[in-house]
């Protein structure tokens, strides 16, 4: 019995000294496991700092051109207060030479009456001076006629080159946004899956909301400028192309425009009278927020103005 007890605890050492040879030679793998895993992390960092720092220059950049495009806006109602006044002053003078016609009628026709009624004292005199008021009546209608049209050519002229020098120019700003925007949603997409594997937080959708708001205003501008604008199908392409982006990203922006309004939709809305639609009818007729979606449920809510028909 002693010596079956000897051997047994003979060989329980051994065993344990085996194990802990085993540990020992794999300390060092250990070791340089962890090393590298804190490389990685450490090159994870960097890169997701300069993705920041990249992303913080894009939103300068955005900001830049946004108060770009606000300054044209500021310009295209100058212009249009300009086309009004201009319509005001053509409607005043033809008032005024409508006037001045009248008036020169009416004087022929009296000194007509008063050759009638003298005409065998001053008959050729009577004559000549009615048909010279009459000649110069035609000749100040003709001149002052050809002055407005010119006058109003050349406004018009100018006021549509000008605007057409505008639209091109929102359409190059534009095309620049979309650009900034397309990177940015690509920038974002990546810190998203580089956020995914080191953080549980919650998703921050602001770029997202502020590329929704673009996608909207520049639309909006594409429905109001000639087909013939300068750059205008390549706008049309970008906005269709960043929209793909933005929906591969698994936001959705919600089509009302033209469609019904009721009641139960959450947005907030603003009612304006129509005469064109028929009584009680709602029309939703301008989306001044779009409603956002992301992953099927809403991350903002719209703001639309609603027609109401009278």
């Amino acid at each position: 019995m002693l010596l079956i007890a000897l051997i047994f605890g003979a060989s329980n050492l051994f065993a344990q000294q085996q194990q802990d040879s085993i540990l020992v030679k794999e300390i060092p793998t250990i070791k340089n496991n962890v090393f590298q895993q804190r490389q990685e992390i450490n090159s994870l960092t960097k890169k997701l700092n300069n993705q920041q720092y990249i992303l913080n220059q894009q939103k300068k950049g955005l900001e830049t051109l946004n108060l770009k495009s606000e300054k044209q806006e500021i310009i295209i109602d100058s212009l249009n207060q300009l086309i009004k006044y201009n319509s005001q002053n053509i409607v005043t003078n033809s008032t005024e030479l409508g006037t001045k016609i009248k008036q020169t009628g009416e004087n022929a026709n009296s000194k007509i009456s008063e050759l009638d009624s003298n005409l065998d004292k001053n008959r050729l005199y009577w004559i000549i001076a009615t048909l010279a008021t009459l000649l110069l009546g035609g000749l100040v209608y003709w001149l002052l006629g050809k002055r407005i049209q010119s006058s109003k050519t050349d406004v018009e002229t100018q006021i549509k080159n000008t605007k057409t020098a505008l639209e091109e120019e929102s359409v190059k700003l534009d095309n620049k946004l979309v650009e900034v925007l397309e990177t940015q949603l690509k920038l974002k997409k990546e810190e998203t899956k580089v956020q995914a594997t080191t953080s549980n937080e919650k998703a921050d959708h602001s770029l997202a909301l502020k590329v929704a708001d673009e996608v909207i205003r520049i639309q909006k501008n594409l429905s109001r400028m000639d087909e013939s604008t300068k750059g205008l199908k390549q706008l049309g392409s970008s906005v269709k192309r960043i929209q793909d982006n933005f929906a591969s990203n698994g936001y959705e922006l919600v089509e009302m425009l033209g469609k019904e309004y009721n009641e139960g939709m959450k947005v907030t809305a603003n009612f304006t009278p129509s005469e064109d639609l028929e009584t009680g009818k709602q029309i939703i007729s301008r989306i001044i927020k779009p409603q956002v979606n992301f992953k099927g449920e809403m991350i903002q809510a719209a703001q639309i103005e609603v027609s109401v028909g009278e």
